[in-house]
């Protein structure tokens, strides 16, 4: 039998198929969703689901949809789509859902993202640990688990979701742009050419040069993960092989967008992050913005500069989401490329992103470079993994040995030296590794502190 704390995570499900994560498992969660939607005084008499274009997503998806029919609950399917797709279909239908994805993950594994009804999150503190539990008994127990009546529709709302977001940017007045978007033959395959490409409702002026756009879950190409800059190199290639303005790289599910300028440099994540805050703040002035505690420190310079207010949150979608919706925020940026909207149920979409650096490259006449260069103020490592045998140790060594700088613990410890450099120290939820990022005024000190924590947790 399954085990499934090794594959219900701290936001979501994810496992290798099949020998963590089958159709018994999918079965069985897809009653534990509906029972604890249920208990938690939710509507779940029906639920929305999408998967990405994984081998495995067409079985696990039936799995789950008839044990969500053994709980009484009907099924909308929507098939193939992106999570923000999926979201979308969440809140504009007022349903639960389920996104059969792994994301980034390599081709043997897939997993699932819950939701509740409006897109809000399901973490283990907001049911995920309650599903789990239900799920293990339905598996140590199969005499408990019952057929019940199929009820399972089917619902195309591709163009629906693409209008929604071509209402939220309007894009028709840029100046024209070449466009390369790598999909790593994942979602964005499926959803850039309804969102970007010429449509019913408007040719824009982009041209879209497509990158892997076939769907194919053993990812052929590259991992659809790029975080690594290894999966960027063909998107760079092109970019400066072709002249063109921009290239977007979107991972397996296409909820994330990376951005790279014309001169195949990557634009961070945290630039991303100020430009849009700008964005939506000259839309909605006094707004509040969310920003993680590892983003760069120009995000919160830069909102507090456009009139906002910015609040810092923990990393992690369940956080900024719970965030967001407790100060009203009308956006949020993590470092990991996740971008959420107030106008899009708080959920995450690279999609919307991508259309908002889109629209701000397209409104002036300077090059990406240039242009992004004013919402990069610091140097920054990235996130840099290290594997330890003790963390709670290895932290404290960290701590003593600066010893005197401000300290703060709202996610794992952040420790900010006195010339205004920082560095971040958390622990993996899920495995023996501690990550680092690190931020500074100049490369060179950047570099020093690095090396400096660096050798404490590596010796």
């Amino acid at each position: 039998m399954s085990d499934l704390s090794q594959i219900v995570k701290a936001y979501d499900v994810r496992g290798i198929v099949p020998d963590q994560f089958n159709e018994s498992v999918a079965r069985a969660l897809g009653t534990a969703f509906v029972e604890m939607l249920r208990e938690s005084g939710d509507d779940a008499d029906r639920i929305v689901i999408a998967r990405d274009m994984r081998e495995s997503g067409p079985g696990l998806v039936a799995a789950f949809a008839a044990g969500a029919n053994s709980a009484g609950a009907a099924v909308i399917d929507i098939g193939l789509g992106s999570t923000d797709q999926l979201y979308y279909a969440s809140g504009t239908l007022g349903l639960p859902g389920a996104m059969f994805t792994a994301s980034h993950n390599p081709a043997k594994y897939n997993g699932i993202k819950l939701c509740r009804s409006g897109a809000r999150p399901v973490g283990q503190e907001s049911g995920l640990a309650v599903v789990r539990q239900r799920a293990q008994e339905l598996l140590a127990d199969v005499d408990a688990v019952a057929d019940g009546v199929p009820q399972v529709e089917h619902r195309d709302l591709l163009a629906d979701y693409a209008a929604h977001l071509r209402g939220l940017v309007d894009l028709s007045g840029i100046r024209p742009l070449k466009v390369i978007v790598d999909a790593g033959n994942g979602m964005g395959g499926h959803t850039v050419p309804a969102v970007l490409g010429d449509t019913v409702l408007a040719a824009l002026p982009l041209e879209i040069v497509p990158l892997y756009f076939e769907l194919d879950g053993s990812f052929p190409n590259h991992e659809a993960n790029p975080l690594d800059p290894a999966n960027l190199v063909d998107l760079q290639n092109a970019i400066r092989e072709q002249g063109a303005d921009i290239g977007l790289a979107f991972d397996g599910d296409a909820d994330r967008c990376f951005v790279i300028d014309e001169n195949g440099d990557p634009v961070s994540p945290s630039a991303v992050t100020a430009l849009v805050a700008a964005r939506e703040l000259a839309k909605f002035p006094g707004s509040t913005v969310i920003y993680n505690l590892i983003t760069s420190n120009a995000v919160p310079e830069i909102i507090a500069e456009h009139g906002g207010t910015p609040v810092r949150s923990r990393v992690g979608h369940s956080f900024i989401k719970a965030e967001m919706a407790r100060t009203n925020a009308v956006f949020g940026g993590e470092h990991s490329a996740h971008y959420y909207f107030r106008d899009f149920w708080f959920a995450d979409t690279g999609m919307l992103a991508a259309m908002h650096v889109l629209a701000a490259l397209g409104e002036q006449d300077q090059p990406l470079s240039v242009f992004a260069a004013e919402f990069e103020r610091y140097t920054a490592s990235g996130e840099i993994n290290s594997t330890v045998g003790d963390v709670p140790a290895k932290v404290a060594e960290v701590r003593a040995a600066f010893a005197g700088a401000e300290f703060d613990e709202l996610d794992g410890m952040t420790v900010r030296l006195p010339d205004g450099a920082w560095f971040n120290l958390r622990a993996s939820n899920t495995e023996p590794l501690l990550r680092l990022n690190v931020e500074a005024g100049k490369p060179d000190r950047m570099a020093a502190l690095r090396d400096e924590v660096l050798a404490i947790v590596r010796r």
